[in-house]
């Protein structure tokens, strides 16, 4: 196995090299990125083009579509992310996408990127597409893990075996990146040509393969690579077959012919019976283990430590135990870490920055000066200095829990739990994403190929306690549970909001429970969940990805919802109509109802103006109950956003009416209750569907004022 080195030199191609994000415009070459989930493919897509990239849908799909670019030399690469798929053999989404790219795309160059751990199952999506494309370029990730797993790879033979350029990386630390550009430009530019290895028999299944080769040959098909086209129309591939019918594959194919090459393939499908599928998987199978055999060398005892830890992680007795205690954790270190710079910030923004833009806009009209100081300012400084703390912690350790390759597991402790409800086993993995943030959750639930198991993953997404409810949890849990036990406060305040968490997740599988048994009904599809490797994380790199990609992108969509909303509450504090604040007349219009599920009117406004941002619930609460009680604070303006410590917010609360019930209730139906404008409109765009996305939006409120009710009921009865 070669030594793989950074190189910094002026002289080197790395130098050569320029990320230009989303700038995709008149590219020279379009390169195709493929390989199997948890091979580093993201990681190079980021090194070649950038942390930026274009994100939107293929065409007519679900399933996102990643581009960026990147110059080398004198040319400009368009680099295209295909869905990370196993084979392009079966019918699902992904493989559909990757496989009518690389066949129709027409691709200058396609990179193949492989896990040096797992090289043998990856070249079996490596064989498949050099059936498709001559300009394939293999390339090897992950070789400091080979290394330190002392598997030796002679990536040399292995070239010549394939006959195509084979180049080892370690994508994250950029190693081997200047001789992969290197060859992407020279295959692009047809300085290097090959002439890859194909399988020379598929056994007897070529007697029908070489009959419709010699049929697509008499018809004049345009397309080289007549023997793969000539397996997926024996196979019945339903694009293939369209792709011939609206002539694609040559635009002067006799209809005639095409009709006799589709009724002769037909016939052919049912003279090779079931057993071609097999027959092509079984060949290509043994294949990669011959030439794997030839060129890697393993200990015996690979993946000792990883069989070792999964036998605990994944245990069907202490492996959901152990997640929750994980989560727990993490929660706890995001709610005892984040008080100091949370007063930090407070102080900068609120003490010092909001008495600094009152002094300058003093000239301003006070209308003018309330809506944009009292209002959109402060309403942004409070989300920001609740919300960047406990994001800058929780998202990093989070990413982390990814990256050492703990997510998957969890997704294999809860697939037999979903499936049992109906769902789809991937939900694990959308569910957990949404404990972060729920409008990113739902557009992830693409990977999921079913439409109704999409469906029942959006429908019941909000059920998982996003980012942004984290703050109003743990400052109700601090400040009215905790004191319940004064010596184990943080540990009670931590296991309270645990177990509203996990009442989500129950919340979750009985949601999806009664779907998939009224509206939703439908069989549940298997699906193939791969246990990367353990991998030990990168603490730098995770700390900026998760700060740049998680925190500040949720923290400024957070940002642009806030500020108009901390214009309406300033305006519904400080308008007046017949000498009544705006919030009074519909504070007591909702009172009567908020009183009878355990709430009160205060709150159900606050909601209903929080709808931009959950970030607000507390301080518009706050403001509110000054307001409307006639609570006097020293340096407190009533109708305006303050900031306040935990005592004070305490007093506040129950001066107007709290008690250990409300302060419960509320953190019920912070869980249980619509989502955020960002999320409505996320699972809108996601479902394309007005009745969707009213359920999705309505199910939750009417599942939180019940549990309010019922916790009310039980409060009043002992």
């Amino acid at each position: 196995m070669s030594v793989l080195t950074k190189h910094n030199c002026e002289d080197c191609p790395i130098t050569k090299h320029k990320s230009l994000g989303v700038n995709i415009e008149n590219a020279d070459y379009v390169v195709a990125l493929a390989g199997n989930p948890n091979t580093g493919k993201s990681t190079l897509f980021n090194v070649l083009t950038g942390l930026k990239q274009h994100t939107g849908n293929w065409p007519g799909k679900t399933v996102a579509k990643k581009e960026g670019a990147f110059k080398f030399g004198d040319k400009t690469f368009k680099l295209v992310d295909l869905p990370g798929t196993y084979s392009l053999l079966s019918m699902s989404e992904d493989e559909e996408i990757a496989r009518n790219f690389i066949l129709f795309g027409n691709p200058d160059v396609t990179i193949v990127i492989a896990d040096a751990t797992r090289l043998e199952r990856n070249l079996n999506l490596l064989l498949q597409i050099m059936e498709i494309t001559d300009n394939v370029v293999l390339c090897i990730n992950l070789m400091d893990e080979a290394e330190r797993k002392n598997i030796k790879i002679n990536h040399k033979k292995l070239g010549r075996l394939l006959n195509i350029p084979v180049v080892p990386i370690v994508a994250r630390e950029k190693k081997g990146i200047d001789q992969l550009l290197k060859i992407i430009y020279d295959v692009a530019e047809g300085r290097l040509k090959y002439n890859p290895f194909r399988i020379k028999s598929f056994g007897k299944a070529d007697k029908f393969i070489n009959e419709i080769v010699e049929l697509l040959e008499e018809i004049g098909i345009e397309n080289p690579n007549k023997r793969w086209i000539a397996i997926r129309l024996l196979e019945g591939d339903k694009e293939i077959i369209n792709a011939l019918k609206q002539k694609v594959l040559g635009e002067n194919l006799p209809e005639d012919k095409i009709n006799e090459l589709l009724k002769t393939a037909q016939q052919k499908r049912w003279e090779i019976g079931d057993d071609l599928h097999d027959i092509l998987i079984e060949t290509i199978y043994a294949t990669t283990h011959k030439i794997v055999k030839e060129t890697v060398v393993k200990p015996k005892n690979i993946d000792e430590f990883d069989k070792k830890l999964d036998k605990i992680l994944t245990n069907k007795y202490v492996g959901i135990p152990l997640m929750v205690l994980l989560l727990g954790l993490v929660l706890w270190i995001t709610i005892v870490g984040a008080n100091i710079p949370s007063e930090f910030l407070a102080f900068l923004l609120i003490d010092k920055g909001y008495v600094f833009l009152k002094e300058i806009t003093i000239s301003f009209p006070s209308w003018l000066s309330g809506l944009l100081i009292d209002g959109v300012y402060l309403a942004t400084a409070w989300v920001v200095s609740v919300m960047l703390p406990p994001m800058a912690i929780f998202f990093p350790l989070f990413t982390i829990l990814e990256d050492f390759g703990y997510l998957p597991r969890i997704a294999f402790n809860l697939d037999k739990a979903f499936k049992n409800v109906g769902a789809h086993g991937k939900q694990a993995l959308t569910m957990t994403m949404g404990f972060g943030c729920n409008a990113a959750a739902v557009v992830s639930t693409r990977i999921i190929d079913s439409p109704r198991e999409r469906l029942l993953a959006i429908l019941t997404n909000n059920f998982s306690l996003c980012n942004g409810r984290w703050p109003l949890q743990i400052l109700l849990a601090t400040v009215f549970i905790a004191p319940l036990m004064q010596n184990f406060s943080s540990l009670v305040a931590t296991a309270s909001v645990m177990a509203i968490a996990l009442l989500g997740v129950v919340m979750t599988f009985l949601s999806a429970f009664l779907l998939s048994k009224t509206v939703l009904r439908g069989e549940v599809s298997l699906f193939t969940l791969e246990l990367p490797p353990y991998r030990p994380p990168q603490i730098l790199r995770t700390l900026y990805t998760s700060f740049i990609e998680r925190t500040l992108i949720v923290l400024w969509r957070a940002v642009v919802f806030a500020a108009p909303a901390g214009a309406v509450i300033w305006l519904v504090a400080n308008v007046d109509i017949n000498n009544k604040p705006i919030a009074e007349w519909i504070v007591n219009f909702l009172d009567p109802f908020g009183k009878f599920v355990g709430l009160n009117g205060i709150i159900l406004l606050a909601y209903v103006i929080a709808i931009p941002a959950n970030e607000i619930v507390i301080p518009t609460i706050l403001m509110l109950s000054v307001l409307l009680f006639g609570i006097n604070l020293e340096g407190v303006q009533q109708g305006v956003l303050f900031e306040a410590d935990e005592n004070t917010i305490k007093e506040i609360l129950v001066q107007s009416g709290w008690t250990i019930m409300t302060a419960i209730n509320v953190m019920l139906f912070s869980l249980l209750h619509n989502p955020c404008s960002t999320t409505i409109y996320s699972i809108y765009k996601e479902t394309n569907s007005v009745k969707w996305t009213f359920i999705a939006t309505f199910l939750p409120v009417i599942m939180g004022f019940t549990f309010t009710f019922l916790v009310k009921s039980l409060f009043e009865l002992f």
